[in-house]
């Protein structure tokens, strides 16, 4: 294979690395970074990360030296592809699923409900979680969590420049943490709704700030992280997870589905009210949430029959 072929495989495969993260991150229920997991690029990512945000550091302490030093470690065939696929990826989808969660906010909140419950069971494979120090964190974390969205008012309808920016700081961590979306950190907030129709409607002033703030929080939050699941990756990875189980009180699809933002009334209507459904109404979401669990379940047995790649 020539050198030029090399490199055109190479930018196929991140590409492709990129679609497959975009497409989790975009959906609150799979992970983009238990995606990097499975693909064998997880820690050649989060080094990748972490060289950009020191180069970053070392530029505005104006070290040009260190900076160039820095940006020739970052591994720029895995992290340009990779972002080019995601954004792009992100773009195609979100004014589908949009469009799905105004139609069909129960079925939609049943396939998320069935993709946030496999992760969950997914992650668990990442790391020892047998043990009552981390079942005690996993099932605090998830009762907490479970409780305080509760207290959860409602979708966001229409944020603010300042809360973008600290909406995207928060979830773009999600992207380099196995076991949780960024999307269902935004779901979350309330955010998610609104960060959708960001996308969907080319607000560019809007996504800038969102992306210059998910810029600065994966800068900060890279290098914290390498170090909490270096020095106690286990119970790390309990809390996430049971932040993942808690997360099933917003995606109950009975009685208003994940909670929508009427686009021709304005309303908002809140996704944390837990009823059961009528007889005509349990079919659609259940079989969604089927369909999602088992699609999770697949994809990751697949991926861990695979070889990691190095490439």
């Amino acid at each position: 294979m020539s050198r030029r072929e090399g490199w055109g495989a190479r930018l196929i495969l991140g590409l492709a690395r990129g679609v497959a993260m975009g497409a989790a991150d975009v959906v609150p229920g799979v992970s983009g970074g238990t995606i990097a997991v499975v693909l064998g690029i997880y820690e050649r990512l989060l080094a990748a990360i972490q060289s950009a945000a020191a180069a970053a550091g070392r530029l505005l302490r104006g070290d040009w030296r260190g900076c160039g030093h820095r940006l020739a470690a970052v591994d720029w065939w895995l992290l340009v592809p990779l972002v080019v696929g995601i954004l792009g990826t992100i773009g195609l989808l979100a004014s589908v699923i949009e469009t799905q969660l105004h139609e069909r906010p129960e079925t939609m909140a049943g396939l998320f409900c069935g993709l946030v419950a496999a992760s969950a069971v997914s992650a668990c494979r990442l790391f020892e979680w047998r043990g009552g120090d981390r079942l005690t964190l996993m099932v605090a974390s998830a009762v907490g969590t479970f409780a305080l969205l509760g207290l959860q008012s409602g979708p966001v309808a229409d944020p603010s420049l300042p809360v973008l920016a600290g909406a995207g700081a928060v979830a773009v961590c999600a992207m380099i943490l196995p076991g949780i979306s960024g999307a269902f950190l935004l779901l979350m907030l309330g955010m998610y709704g609104a960060v959708i129709t960001v996308v969907t409607d080319l607000r560019y002033v809007d996504a800038a700030v969102f992306l210059a703030g998910a810029t600065v929080g994966l800068a900060l939050f890279s290098t914290v992280l390498g170090r909490l699941l270096d020095r106690a990756r286990n119970p790390v990875m309990a809390v996430l997870v049971g932040l993942m189980i808690g997360s099933l009180r917003v995606l109950w699809p009975w009685p208003n589905g994940v909670g929508v933002i009427s686009r021709h009334e304005h309303e908002v209507i809140s996704g944390t009210g837990l009823d059961w459904p009528a007889a005509d109404q349990w079919l659609s979401p259940t079989l969604a949430a089927a369909a999602g669990f088992a699609a999770v379940l697949i994809i990751t047995r697949l991926s861990r029959k695979a070889a990691p790649d190095r490439a």
